[in-house]
Protein backbone atom coordinates (compact mmCIF):
# COMPACT_ATOMS: atom_id res chain seq x y z
CA UNK A 1 0.00 0.00 0.00
CA UNK A 2 1.21 3.04 -0.76
CA UNK A 3 1.90 6.08 1.38
CA UNK A 4 0.04 9.34 0.43
CA UNK A 5 2.52 12.18 0.11
CA UNK A 6 2.53 15.38 2.25
CA UNK A 7 -0.15 18.50 1.79
CA UNK A 8 -0.02 21.74 2.87
CA UNK A 9 -2.73 21.10 4.84
CA UNK A 10 -0.58 18.36 6.60
CA UNK A 11 1.58 20.98 7.61
CA UNK A 12 -1.50 23.46 8.70
CA UNK A 13 -2.62 25.47 5.79
CA UNK A 14 -5.98 24.90 4.81
CA UNK A 15 -5.89 26.27 1.26
CA UNK A 16 -9.48 25.42 0.59
CA UNK A 17 -10.63 27.51 3.90
CA UNK A 18 -8.33 30.24 2.68
CA UNK A 19 -10.71 30.46 -1.02
CA UNK A 20 -13.91 30.09 0.79
CA UNK A 21 -12.76 33.18 3.21
CA UNK A 22 -11.99 34.95 0.04
CA UNK A 23 -15.30 34.16 -1.43
CA UNK A 24 -16.69 35.94 2.11
CA UNK A 25 -15.12 39.11 1.60
CA UNK A 26 -15.49 40.06 -2.13
CA UNK A 27 -19.15 41.19 -1.14
CA UNK A 28 -17.63 43.15 1.56
CA UNK A 29 -14.59 44.40 -0.36
CA UNK A 30 -17.26 45.49 -3.30
CA UNK A 31 -19.93 46.86 -0.24
CA UNK A 32 -17.16 49.99 -0.17
CA UNK A 33 -16.09 50.06 -3.66
CA UNK A 34 -16.74 54.13 -5.03
CA UNK A 35 -16.38 55.56 -8.18
CA UNK A 36 -12.70 55.72 -8.75
CA UNK A 37 -12.18 51.89 -7.50
CA UNK A 38 -10.97 50.48 -10.46
CA UNK A 39 -10.20 46.86 -9.26
CA UNK A 40 -12.15 43.67 -7.96
CA UNK A 41 -10.73 41.69 -5.28
CA UNK A 42 -8.54 39.01 -6.80
CA UNK A 43 -6.21 41.27 -8.46
CA UNK A 44 -2.25 41.23 -6.98
CA UNK A 45 -2.86 44.76 -6.96
CA UNK A 46 -5.79 47.10 -6.22
CA UNK A 47 -6.37 49.83 -8.39
CA UNK A 48 -7.32 53.33 -7.31
CA UNK A 49 -7.84 56.77 -9.29
CA UNK A 50 -6.77 59.75 -8.32
CA UNK A 51 -10.25 61.75 -7.94
CA UNK A 52 -10.58 64.47 -10.13
CA UNK A 53 -10.89 68.17 -9.63
CA UNK A 54 -7.95 68.30 -7.57
CA UNK A 55 -5.47 70.63 -8.14
CA UNK A 56 -2.08 69.81 -6.69
CA UNK A 57 -3.27 66.30 -4.63
CA UNK A 58 -0.49 65.47 -2.53
CA UNK A 59 -0.94 61.77 -1.18
CA UNK A 60 -0.73 61.12 2.47
CA UNK A 61 -0.05 57.34 3.90
CA UNK A 62 -0.21 55.87 7.08
CA UNK A 63 0.04 52.43 8.58
CA UNK A 64 -0.92 51.07 12.01
CA UNK A 65 -2.06 47.74 14.02
CA UNK A 66 -4.10 47.51 16.44
CA UNK A 67 -1.88 46.22 19.10
CA UNK A 68 -2.44 43.86 22.50
CA UNK A 69 -5.90 44.90 22.41
CA UNK A 70 -6.70 42.46 19.95
CA UNK A 71 -5.90 39.91 23.65
CA UNK A 72 -9.27 41.49 24.50
CA UNK A 73 -10.87 40.22 21.53
CA UNK A 74 -9.47 37.06 21.72
CA UNK A 75 -10.62 36.21 25.18
CA UNK A 76 -14.25 38.24 24.25
CA UNK A 77 -14.89 35.89 21.04
CA UNK A 78 -15.89 39.27 19.95
CA UNK A 79 -13.97 40.16 16.95
CA UNK A 80 -16.12 42.73 15.11
CA UNK A 81 -14.70 46.05 16.40
CA UNK A 82 -11.10 45.86 16.00
CA UNK A 83 -10.94 46.22 12.05
CA UNK A 84 -13.46 49.12 12.92
CA UNK A 85 -10.70 50.82 15.07
CA UNK A 86 -7.90 49.76 12.96
CA UNK A 87 -9.52 52.12 10.19
CA UNK A 88 -10.36 54.77 12.60
CA UNK A 89 -7.66 55.21 13.92
CA UNK A 90 -5.54 55.40 10.41
CA UNK A 91 -8.05 57.55 9.39
CA UNK A 92 -7.47 60.02 12.10
CA UNK A 93 -3.17 59.80 11.26
CA UNK A 94 -4.12 61.59 8.18
CA UNK A 95 -6.23 63.83 8.99
CA UNK A 96 -4.18 65.53 11.06
CA UNK A 97 -2.51 66.51 7.50
CA UNK A 98 -5.93 67.67 6.10
CA UNK A 99 -6.15 64.56 4.14
CA UNK A 100 -9.20 62.98 3.16
CA UNK A 101 -9.12 58.78 3.09
CA UNK A 102 -8.91 57.52 -0.62
CA UNK A 103 -8.15 53.71 -0.05
CA UNK A 104 -7.38 51.49 2.61
CA UNK A 105 -5.45 47.84 2.52
CA UNK A 106 -6.40 45.65 5.59
CA UNK A 107 -3.31 42.80 6.76
CA UNK A 108 -4.53 39.90 8.85
CA UNK A 109 -2.15 36.71 9.62
CA UNK A 110 -3.42 33.65 11.67
CA UNK A 111 -2.22 30.26 12.40
CA UNK A 112 -5.49 28.33 11.67
CA UNK A 113 -7.85 29.85 9.81
CA UNK A 114 -11.33 30.42 11.43
CA UNK A 115 -13.53 31.55 8.46
CA UNK A 116 -15.99 33.41 10.84
CA UNK A 117 -13.71 34.96 12.71
CA UNK A 118 -11.95 36.38 9.68
CA UNK A 119 -15.48 37.64 8.26
CA UNK A 120 -16.36 39.44 11.49
CA UNK A 121 -12.79 41.12 11.59
CA UNK A 122 -12.77 42.20 7.57
CA UNK A 123 -16.46 42.91 8.29
CA UNK A 124 -15.58 45.44 11.14
CA UNK A 125 -12.82 46.83 8.77
CA UNK A 126 -15.72 47.00 5.70
CA UNK A 127 -17.53 48.99 8.08
CA UNK A 128 -15.48 51.82 9.03
CA UNK A 129 -14.31 52.32 5.61
CA UNK A 130 -17.81 53.06 4.46
CA UNK A 131 -18.36 54.87 7.11
CA UNK A 132 -15.30 57.20 6.34
CA UNK A 133 -15.81 57.07 2.55
CA UNK A 134 -12.79 55.22 2.15
CA UNK A 135 -12.61 52.48 -0.40
CA UNK A 136 -11.27 49.11 0.40
CA UNK A 137 -9.44 48.04 -2.62
CA UNK A 138 -7.33 44.71 -1.49
CA UNK A 139 -5.52 43.16 1.72
CA UNK A 140 -3.82 39.63 3.13
CA UNK A 141 -5.16 36.92 4.73
CA UNK A 142 -2.27 34.88 5.64
CA UNK A 143 -2.05 31.17 7.44
CA UNK A 144 1.11 30.35 9.60
CA UNK A 145 0.42 27.90 12.20
CA UNK A 146 3.90 27.41 13.43
CA UNK A 147 4.07 31.51 13.96
CA UNK A 148 0.78 32.23 15.57
CA UNK A 149 -1.44 30.12 18.74
CA UNK A 150 -4.77 28.74 18.11
CA UNK A 151 -6.94 31.10 18.26
CA UNK A 152 -4.82 34.60 17.93
CA UNK A 153 -4.75 36.54 14.96
CA UNK A 154 -2.34 39.79 14.08
CA UNK A 155 -3.93 43.07 12.23
CA UNK A 156 -2.13 45.84 10.46
CA UNK A 157 -3.66 48.26 7.72
CA UNK A 158 -2.33 51.07 5.22
CA UNK A 159 -4.71 54.14 4.20
CA UNK A 160 -4.12 56.58 1.65
CA UNK A 161 -5.40 59.70 1.24
CA UNK A 162 -5.08 63.21 -0.79
CA UNK A 163 -4.88 66.84 0.63
CA UNK A 164 -4.61 70.05 -2.03
CA UNK A 165 -0.98 71.21 -1.08
CA UNK A 166 -1.92 74.07 -0.15
CA UNK A 167 -4.18 72.87 2.43
CA UNK A 168 -1.92 71.08 4.07
CA UNK A 169 -2.10 71.27 7.90
CA UNK A 170 1.14 71.01 9.47
CA UNK A 171 1.52 72.94 12.42
CA UNK A 172 3.70 75.37 10.94
CA UNK A 173 1.02 78.64 11.56
CA UNK A 174 0.87 78.13 15.10
CA UNK A 175 1.11 81.06 17.07
CA UNK A 176 1.68 81.73 21.25
CA UNK A 177 -1.83 82.35 22.41
CA UNK A 178 -3.72 80.06 19.70
CA UNK A 179 -6.36 78.07 21.57
CA UNK A 180 -5.83 73.93 22.52
CA UNK A 181 -9.33 72.55 21.90
CA UNK A 182 -9.91 68.60 23.10
CA UNK A 183 -11.88 66.12 21.66
CA UNK A 184 -13.72 63.41 23.54
CA UNK A 185 -12.17 59.86 23.32
CA UNK A 186 -14.82 56.84 23.35
CA UNK A 187 -11.94 55.41 25.68
CA UNK A 188 -8.71 53.73 25.53
CA UNK A 189 -8.51 53.74 21.68
CA UNK A 190 -5.79 51.32 20.93
CA UNK A 191 -2.99 52.52 23.01
CA UNK A 192 -1.81 51.65 26.45
CA UNK A 193 -3.44 47.85 26.70
CA UNK A 194 -0.69 46.04 27.34
CA UNK A 195 -0.53 48.15 30.68
CA UNK A 196 -4.15 47.85 31.10
CA UNK A 197 -4.58 44.29 31.05
CA UNK A 198 -2.25 43.47 33.22
CA UNK A 199 -4.25 45.84 35.50
CA UNK A 200 -7.71 44.01 35.17
CA UNK A 201 -6.51 40.73 34.54
CA UNK A 202 -3.80 40.22 37.41
CA UNK A 203 -4.21 43.21 40.14
CA UNK A 204 -8.25 43.19 39.76
CA UNK A 205 -8.51 39.61 38.75
CA UNK A 206 -11.53 40.56 36.29
CA UNK A 207 -12.50 38.54 33.62
CA UNK A 208 -14.04 39.95 30.24
CA UNK A 209 -17.86 39.50 31.42
CA UNK A 210 -17.42 40.99 34.95
CA UNK A 211 -18.24 44.60 35.56
CA UNK A 212 -15.26 47.13 35.42
CA UNK A 213 -15.95 49.13 38.38
CA UNK A 214 -17.15 52.80 38.38
CA UNK A 215 -17.86 52.18 34.68
CA UNK A 216 -21.50 50.39 34.71
CA UNK A 217 -19.89 48.34 31.32
CA UNK A 218 -17.96 45.34 30.98
CA UNK A 219 -14.77 44.63 30.59
CA UNK A 220 -14.70 43.51 27.50
CA UNK A 221 -17.63 46.23 26.37
CA UNK A 222 -15.37 49.02 27.97
CA UNK A 223 -11.57 47.72 26.52
CA UNK A 224 -13.61 46.94 23.16
CA UNK A 225 -14.82 50.63 21.91
CA UNK A 226 -14.59 51.27 18.83
CA UNK A 227 -11.46 53.98 18.61
CA UNK A 228 -13.17 57.09 17.47
CA UNK A 229 -12.89 58.44 13.64
CA UNK A 230 -12.51 62.31 14.11
CA UNK A 231 -13.28 62.61 10.54
CA UNK A 232 -17.12 64.19 10.81
CA UNK A 233 -16.24 66.07 13.52
CA UNK A 234 -13.51 68.38 11.93
CA UNK A 235 -13.92 67.93 8.67
CA UNK A 236 -16.14 70.89 8.11
CA UNK A 237 -13.60 72.80 9.92
CA UNK A 238 -10.60 71.59 7.98
CA UNK A 239 -12.53 72.55 5.11
CA UNK A 240 -13.53 75.91 6.50
CA UNK A 241 -9.46 76.24 6.91
CA UNK A 242 -10.11 77.29 10.96
CA UNK A 243 -7.14 74.25 12.15
CA UNK A 244 -4.08 75.19 12.51
CA UNK A 245 -3.09 71.54 13.64
CA UNK A 246 -4.41 68.63 14.79
CA UNK A 247 -2.55 65.78 17.20
CA UNK A 248 -4.20 62.17 17.09
CA UNK A 249 -3.54 61.47 20.74
CA UNK A 250 -2.51 57.77 21.03
CA UNK A 251 0.65 56.15 22.43
CA UNK A 252 2.21 58.65 24.65
CA UNK A 253 -0.47 60.42 25.32
CA UNK A 254 -0.83 64.61 25.40
CA UNK A 255 2.33 64.65 26.06
CA UNK A 256 4.14 62.37 23.38
CA UNK A 257 1.89 63.79 20.54
CA UNK A 258 0.95 67.18 21.21
CA UNK A 259 4.52 68.41 20.75
CA UNK A 260 4.77 67.03 17.56
CA UNK A 261 3.08 69.20 15.75
CA UNK A 262 4.54 72.50 17.26
CA UNK A 263 6.92 74.74 15.59
CA UNK A 264 10.24 75.27 17.28
CA UNK A 265 10.09 77.74 20.88
CA UNK A 266 6.46 76.45 21.09
CA UNK A 267 4.83 74.39 23.70
CA UNK A 268 1.83 74.64 25.46
CA UNK A 269 -0.50 74.40 28.79
CA UNK A 270 -3.03 72.31 29.73
CA UNK A 271 -5.37 72.61 32.53
CA UNK A 272 -6.58 69.34 34.13
CA UNK A 273 -9.78 70.92 35.23
CA UNK A 274 -10.99 71.68 31.64
CA UNK A 275 -12.72 67.98 31.71
CA UNK A 276 -13.62 65.10 33.48
CA UNK A 277 -11.13 62.07 33.22
CA UNK A 278 -13.84 59.12 32.16
CA UNK A 279 -14.06 56.38 34.57
CA UNK A 280 -12.20 53.93 33.22
CA UNK A 281 -9.04 55.90 33.38
CA UNK A 282 -9.81 56.24 37.42
CA UNK A 283 -10.33 52.83 37.94
CA UNK A 284 -7.14 51.69 36.14
CA UNK A 285 -5.10 54.14 38.08
CA UNK A 286 -6.14 53.41 41.34
CA UNK A 287 -6.22 49.48 40.83
CA UNK A 288 -3.16 49.82 39.13
CA UNK A 289 -1.71 52.75 41.41
CA UNK A 290 -0.43 53.91 38.72
CA UNK A 291 1.25 57.74 38.91
CA UNK A 292 0.03 60.57 36.86
CA UNK A 293 2.82 60.89 35.12
CA UNK A 294 2.53 57.75 33.50
CA UNK A 295 -0.91 57.71 33.06
CA UNK A 296 -0.42 61.00 30.92
CA UNK A 297 2.21 59.35 28.68
CA UNK A 298 0.60 55.91 28.54
CA UNK A 299 -2.89 56.69 28.13
CA UNK A 300 -5.19 59.35 26.25
CA UNK A 301 -7.21 60.28 29.52
CA UNK A 302 -10.60 61.07 27.85
CA UNK A 303 -8.98 62.76 24.81
CA UNK A 304 -8.71 61.71 21.40
CA UNK A 305 -7.94 64.20 19.24
CA UNK A 306 -6.38 68.17 20.10
CA UNK A 307 -7.19 71.09 17.64
CA UNK A 308 -4.88 73.98 17.64
CA UNK A 309 -7.27 77.16 16.50
CA UNK A 310 -7.16 80.66 16.64
CA UNK A 311 -8.93 82.26 19.45
CA UNK A 312 -11.45 83.96 17.11
CA UNK A 313 -12.38 80.58 15.65
CA UNK A 314 -12.59 78.73 18.72
CA UNK A 315 -16.08 78.81 19.65
CA UNK A 316 -17.17 78.06 16.26
CA UNK A 317 -15.24 75.10 15.97
CA UNK A 318 -16.20 73.57 19.09
CA UNK A 319 -19.78 73.74 18.45
CA UNK A 320 -19.37 72.19 15.01
CA UNK A 321 -17.48 69.53 16.84
CA UNK A 322 -20.51 69.16 19.36
CA UNK A 323 -23.01 69.44 16.21
CA UNK A 324 -21.15 66.13 15.16
CA UNK A 325 -22.03 64.37 18.71
CA UNK A 326 -18.67 64.36 19.92
CA UNK A 327 -17.65 65.84 23.09
CA UNK A 328 -14.91 68.95 23.25
CA UNK A 329 -13.18 71.36 25.94
CA UNK A 330 -11.14 74.39 25.74
CA UNK A 331 -8.00 72.59 27.16
CA UNK A 332 -5.41 75.48 27.52
CA UNK A 333 -3.54 77.19 25.15
CA UNK A 334 0.20 77.75 23.33
CA UNK A 335 2.86 79.46 24.57
CA UNK A 336 6.55 80.48 24.13
CA UNK A 337 8.74 77.29 25.54
CA UNK A 338 8.63 73.69 24.52
CA UNK A 339 6.78 70.35 25.83
CA UNK A 340 3.63 69.99 27.55
CA UNK A 341 3.06 72.57 30.62
CA UNK A 342 -0.06 70.91 32.82
CA UNK A 343 -1.89 73.04 35.16
CA UNK A 344 -3.26 71.64 38.19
Amino acid sequence: MSERGMSYRDAGVDLDAGDRAKDKLKALVASTRDRWTLSDLGLFGGLYQVPDGLATPVLVSSADGVGTKLKVAFDAQRHDTVGQCLVNHCVNDILVQGARPLFFLDYLATGVLDEQVVTQVVGGVALACKENRCALVGGETAQMPDFYAAGEYDLAGFIVGVVERDRIVDGTQIQEGDVLLGLASSGLHTNGYTLARRIVFDAMGLKVDDELPGTGRSVADELLSVHRSYMPALWPSLEEGSLRGLAHITGGGIPGNLPRILPAGLGAVVDRGAWEVPPVFRALQEAGRVDRFEMDRVFNMGIGMVAVVRPTDAAHVADTVRGAGVDVWMLGRIEAGQGVRYLG
